[in-house]
């Protein structure tokens, strides 16, 4: 990797604030993902990695702070210029979202005739690319129904790069997988990096994974950022969270029955 300051930052995100009403969901985070890098984001559930997913497609609006997107301040953005710099974004779902009556050529083509004027003959070839870089060429005529969980992956990964964006978002890429098929998606998301030089961000519980494919983690907990750093910078971290973390530590306190007990019947 290249010095930062050497670097085109694909995020900015400077002194970010976000409410869900009065509940402040994300306090005065600071992250810049850089051009091709992969950037995966942790925490446990409610650590505000879904709001800050949202914030940066902007699907919701932030309270206070900046926020830089493809070179573009998203809060003077209008609708149009929002919708443009979309179409430079690819999301894969936890799920994979496909169409269930739809197969899955369908499925990977939709983007190209909803946002494209190409002709039908060059999306067939864009979609097959697509779908042999995931080794799924053999099975584009199966509906979704058909396809099993990693397959499923696959699928809505091609569909979320179909248009070759310039930014890809994952979410929870490894999420019902055996270790053995969440191991080759991982192999698959930095090949397909290196391939079409693309900045991905990965939100995952999945510690195997987030170690495999990161260039950088950064850490959330109850919408405060504890850390940004390479993985190394991670595992020699001092912060009692990080290192529960690391060593699957459970945050919930253990109770003591008999105490319980006996304060249920003072």
């Amino acid at each position: 990797m290249t010095k930062e300051e050497d670097r085109n930052a694909v995020i900015k995100l400077t002194n970010l604030c976000t409410h869900y009403g009065d509940v402040l969901a994300l306090d005065d985070i600071n992250l810049t993902v850089y051009e091709k890098e992969i950037l995966v984001v942790m925490g446990h559930s409610g650590s505000g990695k879904s709001t800050l997913f949202k914030n940066v497609l902007g699907l919701m609006q932030h309270s206070s702070g900046t926020m830089e997107v493809l070179g573009k301040d998203l809060s003077k953005l209008n609708k149009k210029s929002l919708y443009d710099l979309r179409r430079n974004i690819g999301v894969a779902f936890q799920n994979g979202a496909l169409f269930s009556s739809l197969t899955v050529r369908e499925n990977v083509e939709l983007p190209l005739h909803e946002h494209t004027k190409l002709d039908n003959s060059t999306i067939q070839i864009m979609t097959r690319m697509k779908l042999g870089l995931m080794n799924l060429a053999d099975h584009e005529d199966l509906m979704p129904a058909q396809l099993s969980g990693g397959m499923l992956k696959r699928a809505g990964l091609a569909r979320a790069v179909v248009m070759d964006p310039k930014l890809l978002f994952f979410d929870e890429p490894s999420a019902g997988l055996d270790p053995v098929t969440s191991a080759q998606l991982d192999t698959l998301i930095l090949q397909l990096r290196d391939a079409l030089n693309m900045t991905i961000v990965i939100i995952t519980h999945e510690m195997e994974s987030a170690f495999h494919v990161a260039d950088r983690i950064t850490v959330l907990d109850k919408g405060k950022q504890i850390v940004t750093g390479t993985k190394d910078e991670i595992r020699l971290c001092e912060d009692e969270r990080i290192v529960n973390m690391l060593n699957r530590v459970s945050a919930i306190k253990e109770v003591d029955g008999d105490d319980y007990i006996r304060r249920l019947t003072e």
